[in-house]
């Protein structure tokens, strides 16, 4: 296995991706590691929160590059691409909330994988690109992820320059919500998921869900969408219980129902 799970406790899981001689390149088995670790967190009801990190020196180069190149089947490189983005899809439409824990090089489909995440941190010294053009390969699906968390024109100079960013400027942009040196990074990782793990798990899953479906719809239909989710969440159990403690001034007790 190229992936490592570990339970931390307060019902959050990480996910170390482990392959740093290769810098936890996504090469084909990394990508089906993966996937199979996500499908499975997401029928654990023991895991309300993941954490993703890699190991060694990095988060991700990106794609394996040997193996890339070594791949002569016009179809084999489609089969890997379109891995690699079912990955990025189950991230997204997942019921878990997903961090990003950041340290060394986010590049490439690194870098994808990252803003996938719903939630990103990282260390200060960070780095984060989407060199793709400096070796005639566009990054085309990484930008998929990219794009939609900052602008345009930021987006496109990252693109046609390959240039790294810093983590200071990544949190500007909206690529990371924020960054902290070496020692502090996985205290506040994991000061952010404890509090999201108190939460109702049933109310969390609608409103990821929610959230990413509306996104892609124009005002109206996202109004509607959105006043419909509104009234499922307010049909739960947990709804009830969380209006009658906040009336009562108690902690709630979530049944996820």
């Amino acid at each position: 296995m190229n992936v490592k799970t570990k339970k931390l406790g307060n019902g959050i899981t990480n996910v170390i991706i482990n392959d740093p001689k290769t810098y936890n390149s996504l090469s084909f088995k990394t990508l089906r590691d993966l996937l199979n670790t996500f499908t499975r967190l997401d029928k654990d009801d023991n895991t309300r929160v993941i954490i993703l990190e890699g190991s060694g020196k990095g988060f991700s180069a990106g794609h394996n590059l040997k193996e890339v190149g070594g791949i002569k089947n016009r179809l084999n490189h489609l089969k890997l691409f379109n891995l690699c983005s079912k990955l990025m899809m189950k991230i997204v439409e997942g019921k878990k909330p997903v961090i990003a824990k950041v340290h060394g090089a986010a590049y490439a489909a690194g870098c994808q994988l990252a803003a996938s995440c719903d939630l990103a941190y990282s260390t200060t010294n960070a780095t984060f690109a989407t060199p793709g053009v400096n070796i005639g390969l566009f990054c085309s699906t990484p930008m998929v992820a990219v794009s939609r968390k900052v602008t345009r024109k930021i987006m496109m100079k990252m693109l046609l320059t390959g240039d790294p960013i810093n983590a200071k400027y990544a949190k500007e942009i909206g690529l990371i919500n924020d960054c902290f040196s070496n020692k502090k990074l996985n205290i506040e990782v994991l000061k952010i998921a404890k509090k999201i793990s108190s939460k109702s798990n049933l109310t969390i899953k609608i409103g990821k869900q929610a959230f990413y479906k509306q996104l892609e719809m124009p005002l109206g239909d996202a109004y509607k969408f959105t006043s419909k989710m509104m009234t499922v969440n307010m049909a739960s159990q947990d709804a009830k219980e969380g209006i009658s403690a906040f009336l009562q001034k108690r902690k709630p007790s979530w049944k996820n129902k």
